[in-house]
């Protein structure tokens, strides 16, 4: 066999398929762009979705990729299998309604075997086929020279994943040899397709040429699709252990340089030949690392929810397992240079981002660090409270809150709670797991993932022009083409629009801009010899790339009939105006903040705008004035806005600035606002920025895990609001009796100052009343055993005037306990304090305001000599002061 690193795997995939006339397309983001059904990018297809569902044509039907993606739905196994990961790669090659089965199976072939290429056994290899697919099976036993006997029919072998597209697959496995064979012979899995060690799949391709329509549940009932695809997965990690005769796949140089650099952190060996719970730790480590590296290089952030909170748990666990080897203190940050130095042939971004990487993990890392501590006394607590009861686990509910709270994995809490001589209650972990996921699944759950093909669209090839970059008008435009509802209510194309129905039309040239890179469409008129016929109330980009636009009819027409269509004039321009200042907005942010600030999503409607970009915190309210003033500054130069089109390397060598989540093509339009700002661009624009009047930032906050928004608006709305503002300020001025606005901002301090004052005045009179209060209640003491306790209800105004009492009580101890409680506001506040000598006797506040609590409807907790709780039922505080008789009695 041969000798191959894992980027010669990798790219060798990639040369052979650019051979056959494939696209290599680059590895995207891992975080998806326009999809919410999806967290992260979690297969090489993910990125192709557009293609494969119709919704757009690809120049190229033919694309090779290696995808890198996260998958977290089987984090727990990452480590103790062999395969098990949260980052790996993906090489694929596809094609989108051209090559089908008579070619890609005699490619897959050449690829494995031919001394050319990888040069594979062909004695090793099998193949398994769906049953029903004769068309496969033939052409694996005719057109290629795969041993006879290799093939195996397998009942499993058609993918299917709801309704969408589906179809037979085929995979191919390698015989790794008796060396790994774990099942006996006679064993029904001991087979290519069964679930054994020794043959390892490691290529799939899916013949996707069903359409699973609503309702239908046998596949043979299934219609084909108008295009049939070809889809096919084979995970890079996977492969590399093949060639590199890895036990598993971290026995690769994808994983083990991490492992050999982790080991110099420990006194701990990795060991290649067998596994053990030290190995687990250690492929944890290496697989979590790599998975934050490319996570956060690509953009997201550690945060306590979505993305963010998957790259929390992957820390802290790998935290975790550093602490299982005995690594003491910050590490991971230093792994991160070696991720970058294994993945620099075909990712050097995360070389170029190693500083910034490291900067966020060392953060995160020396954090968890610190709340470790803490977290332990929470878990201590959790075990104390469980054996006070009498219990013999700690529940479910409270292992997953501390799991999803305060990060501490279930392994760990099992830990501690069998030193304990407790177990835990994992039915009911996985329980509160599995709502979790559902929650989360429920949350990204809409009509954008992966949906079935429109043929009427995909198969729309009539030439249309976009002329909306220089005119808002068109005379004799030509209607290219209707597309409706037959009577059977299916997409079809249409001669003719009925008055009264909404449809999609193509012109063959078209004013009207179609919605895209955060910009809505225009709408406006379609006329009939000055007659409004139908009104533009959406335009979208066709598959084909033709402007789409959605229309209501008032009037009948026909295709080839010749119109005139006008943009809505008012709507356009403030719409362009905003969309000038969205990139004036976006220039300024990277002007005034710095750093790594970049665009991640707009939005321009008529009446404001909508910036969306990363920084690791809020903008301060003087960074947000210096931005504000610096694009109305440039919008009094009164700048020439312009633009040209260009190709991708002149547009970078002008400075353009690329925008978030675009794809370019070879031609690219690049507009510039003077000599201030130059970004690549497909939108309309003001023709300068003296246009837009004047700017205002409305509002900045954060969406997301290292995401903040910015909305703004310009011309008349800003005016507006500056108005309302200063209205509102002057009814201010009137009420507080200063003739002058200005001067309402001294006013209002004196009035805090002779608030704050008469506040410390009344503290001082309650805490007189409190001393007054506490001399009477020192007086009546009561004793169970050999202890002394106080109760007593006091009327103050909440839990500082208890606190203020029971400071009094500190000063010579007048009984062993004191337990005190006031109604405030309808709800019931307690308080316990115990004396050194109380807690000698093995009297805790906390335990006592444990038992205690219920009988106010509440809950609380605290320190040994002090701890506190509040209830709804201050009704229940006779019964709460009876129960401190009960507690100590027991004692």
């Amino acid at each position: 066999m041969k000798e191959l690193s894992s980027a010669e795997i990798r790219q060798m995939f990639l040369d052979f398929f650019a051979s056959k006339g494939h696209e290599i397309v680059p590895s995207k983001n891992l975080i998806p762009v326009d999809d919410p059904t999806l967290l992260w990018i979690n297969s090489g297809v993910a990125t192709l979705k557009k293609y494969f569902d119709g919704s757009v044509v690809p120049k190229n039907p033919r694309i090779t990729n290696a995808q890198k993606a996260i998958r977290t739905n089987d984090i727990e196994n990452v480590g103790k299998t062999a395969r098990h990961h949260t980052l790996f790669e993906m090489m694929g090659n596809f094609s989108v309604g051209d090559y089908f089965k008579k070619e890609v199976i005699p490619w897959a072939w050449e690829l494995l075997t031919s001394p050319e290429w990888y040069g594979l056994d062909k004695e090793k290899l099998y193949v398994t086929v769906y049953p029903r697919d004769k068309e496969a099976k033939t052409i694996w036993e005719n057109d290629t020279d795969l041993p006879a006997g290799h093939v195996y029919e397998v009942e499993d072998n058609f993918w299917d994943i709801g309704e969408g597209p589906s179809g037979p697959d085929s995979e191919i496995f390698f015989d790794r040899g008796p060396a790994f064979q774990d099942l006996p012979d006679d064993d029904p899995e001991m087979y290519p397709g069964g679930e054994n060690e020794r043959y390892l799949e490691i290529w799939n391709i899916v013949f996707s040429q069903f359409n699973h329509l609503p309702g239908l549940t046998d596949n043979t009932q299934y219609p084909e699709l108008p295009h049939k695809n070809i889809d096919t997965g084979m995970g890079l990690e996977r492969l590399v252990s093949v060639f590199q005769n890895g036990r598993t796949n971290f026995d690769t140089d994808l994983f083990l340089p991490i492992i050999r650099a982790t080991e110099k952190l420990t006194d701990k060996v990795y060991d290649t030949t067998q596994d053990s719970e030290t190995n687990t730790s250690f492929k944890v480590i290496a697989d979590h690392i790599r998975a934050v590296t490319f996570a956060i290089g690509d953009g997201a952030l550690p945060s306590n929810e979505g993305r963010g909170y998957v790259i929390r748990r992957l820390i802290r666990r790998a935290v975790l397992h550093g602490r299982k080897l005995d690594i003491q203190g910050e590490f991971l940050s230093g792994l991160v240079p070696i991720v970058a130095d294994i993945m620099a042939s075909y990712y050097p971004e995360v070389k170029e981002n190693t500083d910034k990487i490291q900067k966020i993990i060392a953060r995160e890392e020396k954090r968890f660090n610190q709340t470790l501590t803490g977290g332990l006394a929470l878990l201590r607590d959790v075990i104390a409270e469980a054996k006070a009861n009498g219990e013999k686990r700690i529940s479910g509910a409270a292992a997953f809150k501390l799991s999803d709270t305060y990060g501490f994995p279930l392994e760990l809490t099992q830990e501690q709670a069998a030193d304990a001589n407790l177990d835990v209650d994992v039915v009911g972990y996985n329980q509160a797991l599995q709502e979790q996921k559902e929650r989360a699944r429920a949350a990204r759950s809409n009509d954008k993932s992966m949906g079935v093909q429109n043929a009427v669209l995909t198969d729309l090839h009539v030439p249309s022009e976009y002329v909306g970059w220089t005119q808002t008008e068109v005379k004799q435009a030509t209607i290219a083409a209707i597309v409706g509802q037959d009577a059977q209510g299916i997409d079809a194309l249409l001669d003719t629009a009925t008055a009264g129905e909404t449809v999609q039309v193509i012109f063959d040239q078209t004013p009207f801009y179609a919605e895209m890179g955060g910009q809505i469409a225009d709408q406006g008129d379609v006329l009939f010899e000055n007659e409004v016929i139908a009104q533009v109330v959406d335009v979208q980009r066709a598959p084909n790339g033709q402007h789409l636009h959605t229309v209501t009819v008032t009037k009948d027409f026909q295709v080839n009939d010749i119109v005139d269509l006008q943009v809505d004039m008012a709507r356009h321009i403030a719409v362009s105006k905003n969309h000038t200042a969205t990139h004036m907005l976006d220039q300024s942010l990277r002007l005034i903040i710095g750093g790594d600030v970049h665009q991640a999503g707009s939005l321009v409607e008529p009446d404001y705008l909508r910036f969306d970009f990363t920084n690791d915190g809020p903008v301060d309210a003087t960074q947000l004035r210096a931005i504000e003033d610096l694009v109305n500054e440039k919008i009094a130069e009164n700048l020439p806005i312009s633009w040209v089109e260009t190709d991708i390397e002149t547009a970078q060598k002008m400075g353009a600035v690329a925008v978030f989540g675009e794809k370019y093509g070879e031609t690219v339009r690049v507009v510039s606002i003077g000599d201030f700002n130059k970004e690549f661009d497909g939108g309309t624009h003001a023709k300068s920025t003296a246009e837009l009047g004047l700017f205002k930032i409305v509002s900045e906050s954060g969406i997301g895990a290292g995401i903040r928004r910015i909305e703004a608006v310009t011309g008349l709305v800003a005016l507006q609001q500056y108005r309302e503002e200063s209205d509102t300020l002057k009814a201010i001025a009137a009420n507080l009796k200063v003739q002058k606005p200005v001067e309402s901002r001294v006013k209002v301090q004196q009035l805090q100052d002779d608030l704050r004052a008469a506040q410390r005045q009344n503290e001082s009179l309650e805490a007189q009343l409190a001393n007054q209060a506490a001399s009477e209640v020192f007086n009546h003491v009561e004793r169970v055993n050999d202890l002394t306790y106080i109760t007593a209800q006091l009327d103050v105004s909440g839990m500082d005037g208890l606190r203020q009492v029971a400071d009094n009580w500190k000063q010579d101890y007048p009984s062993d306990i004191l337990v005190l409680a006031a109604e405030v506001s309808g709800k019931a506040n307690l308080i316990v304090a115990v004396s050194p000598k109380g807690n000698q006797a093995g009297i805790k506040a906390g335990d006592l305001i444990k038992a205690i609590a219920p009988k106010i409807g509440g809950g609380g907790g605290g320190r040994p000599d002090m701890a506190q709780a509040g209830g709804k039922n201050p009704a229940g505080i006779a019964d709460a002061f009876a129960a401190v008789n009960d507690f100590l009695s027991a004692k």
